[in-house]
């Protein structure tokens, strides 16, 4: 049998350096390689955090892309799973971060842990999740 894995997911974005700051800075992402001018795109960028791939790009060039609407079908959001997620949302609260809460609450309780998801720039909906009782 062949072997196979996901190697990326690609995000788009109109506003690439504040949301490059969030996905390296806030999420740990780091960046393989950053290619300006790359097929009309200013920018085309590989991310890696332990082995998980983003492809960051911006629109072609005079394009302005669309907004992310997660009412809609396919990938509704991505997840990470972090060891201590109250340490987490503490560090991710002084970093302005943009929290999504469920019922006024920032992290809630989901079958086998807990969870909060965050906003990124470009509007991608970043789940964190860990397998802890807090």
């Amino acid at each position: 049998m062949v072997k196979k894995y996901v190697h990326h997911l690609c995000i788009q974005t109109n506003t690439y350096l504040e949301t490059l700051k969030f996905y390296t800075e806030a999420l740990g992402f780091e960046i393989v390689q950053e290619s300006p001018d790359f097929h009309g795109r200013q920018f085309n960028s590989w991310l890696n955090l332990d082995g998980f791939y983003i492809e960051l790009q911006t629109g072609k060039k005079n394009e302005v892309l669309l907004e992310n609407n997660s009412n809609g079908q396919g990938i509704v959001h991505f997840c990470i799973w972090v060891e201590n997620l109250v340490d987490e949302v503490e560090r991710l609260k002084a970093m302005n971060v943009n929290f999504i809460s469920k019922k006024g609450e920032i992290v809630y309780h989901v079958e086998n842990g807990h969870l909060c998801k965050i906003k990124a720039p470009e509007g991608t909906i970043v789940e964190l999740r860990d397998n802890k009782g807090i």
